[in-house]
């Protein structure tokens, strides 16, 4: 039988598509690739420099270098424990099923330790996993790193390191597997929508910071004696490393470049406007003037307030979202927290923990596709209802503990500095340097 070229062709590709289709799911997809190296990078900037010069800029001068060494010695220890277990801890999926409860739906097993079983050629959804993981990675650093905020220039150098070990193995780990690890996990089972970390990173850690400033105690003097930031344009330099390194955050959460990346780009970027403007338009209200400060704060309550949301809700949500974020974060940072009396050093509880839980909810209403949303089928009532549970879910877990940890630290190594080094500042007694040699 004689074929035209033509018909040789079609003969072949009809032969061969059932390969070539085989081969498109197993082949690294470049782009999302790319775009996921490039978030992970962007997460490790919001961290070191970002949210290092942030704290650093609102210490008093004789505590600005104990946050960079803090930050640097916890990057180093949670990227070893990260490849050794952790990471499987939050990815390992063993037994999972949707719908299921078990171990499986609260902490992931020890398949991954040691990344075993996973090489260059490991793809998940076209990413490699080694890149997902660094990814990871990222994030798992910077959540410790926020935390040790609310208890800065109090706490003893070796008391963090070993807080940061404790605290991401007992508390980190389970609640991103938790939140993340898919089918069967707890928070999917109830269908919570929280799509770059609002309990995992933001409520877990402001919780966790509230927890320990208790435990801790008041610094020397607060709140009668002043203390005030020693470097306003080293806060605002962090914020604005954190505002860019935040779209690695969020729209690096989609794990690839598709809809839900377009979708948290312009959100997150709207929800920081608004929170700025939000507390432009209280910090006026209250008291008649508008601080640098304020603003990179009013910044930061946004990027908080959207994270959980990013991808689920449309441009509307996400302006109210930042504006209203904004305004309970000043809230309780002007006036709940005089109330309750706990020196959260760097209000970490009052721009995480409240932005955390006042985006948590706003996802649930403005997730539906009459607000704009982008999740068919949404119904506010049952929607809200899984997001507070996750809330309540994350605040005791956290709460309870990171209070057992820190008590447990306290009757061994000791968590405080003497009143003497602390006096001297962090600085001198934990490091023996000084940020300025005038």
């Amino acid at each position: 039988m004689n074929l035209s070229r033509l018909q040789r062709l079609c003969l072949i590709s009809i032969i061969l598509l059932p390969s070539l289709c085989f081969a498109s799911g197993t082949e690294m997809d470049k782009a999302s690739t790319v775009w996921m190296i490039i978030s992970s990078l962007l997460v490790l900037l919001m961290c070191i420099p970002g949210l290092a010069l942030f704290y650093g800029g609102m210490v008093r001068e004789k505590n600005v270098l104990s946050i960079v060494t803090q930050f640097m010695g916890i990057a180093a220890v949670v990227s070893v424990l990260w490849v050794a277990f952790v990471y499987s801890m939050t990815a390992d999926t063993t037994g999972m099923e949707a719908g299921v409860y078990n171990i499986g739906s609260f902490v992931g097993g020890l398949d991954k330790a040691f990344l075993l079983g996973i090489d260059e050629f490991t793809l998940a959804g076209g990413v490699p996993e080694y890149v997902l993981l660094t990814f990871g990675l990222a994030f798992a650093i910077i959540t410790p790193c926020i935390v040790i905020g609310g208890f800065a220039e109090r706490m003893k150098f070796s008391a963090v390191i070993l807080f940061s070990i404790l605290w991401l193995i007992i508390v980190y780990a389970p609640i991103n597997h938790m939140v993340w690890s898919g089918e069967g996990a707890l928070f999917h089972n109830w269908g919570v929508l929280d799509f770059a970390g609002g309990t995992a990173i933001h409520i877990n850690s402001g919780v966790a910071a509230l927890v320990g400033a208790y435990v801790l105690g008041r610094r020397q003097g607060w709140p009668t004696a002043a203390m005030p930031p020693h470097n306003v344009i080293f806060t605002f330099i962090g914020m604005a490393f954190l505002w860019i390194g935040w779209f690695g955050f969020n729209v690096g959460s989609a794990l690839a470049i598709n809809e839900s990346a377009i979708v948290a780009f312009i959100t997150t970027m709207l929800a920081t406007c608004t929170g700025i403007l939000g507390w432009m338009v209280i910090e006026k209200i209250r008291t008649g003037h508008v601080t640098a400060l304020g603003l990179a704060s009013g910044a930061i309550a946004g990027l908080v307030g959207i994270t959980p949301a990013c991808a689920y809700v449309g441009p509307l949500g996400s302006l109210f979202i930042g504006f209203v974020s904004a305004i309970g974060c000043y809230y309780t940072i002007s006036v709940l927290k005089k109330k309750i009396g706990i020196d959260d050093s760097l209000d970490v509880f009052g721009l995480h923990g409240i932005g955390g839980i006042i985006g948590c909810i706003l996802t649930g209403i403005f997730c539906i596709p009459a607000l704009g949303g982008k999740v068919p089928d949404a119904s506010i009532i049952p929607q809200v209802a899984a997001q507070i549970a996750s809330i309540i879910v994350t605040v005791l877990y956290s709460g309870i503990l990171t209070w057992l940890i820190m008590k447990i630290i306290d009757k061994t190594v000791g968590l405080r500095a003497n009143p003497e080094n602390e006096h001297r500042g962090l600085d001198l007694s934990d490091h023996n340097e000084r940020a300025y040699n005038h």
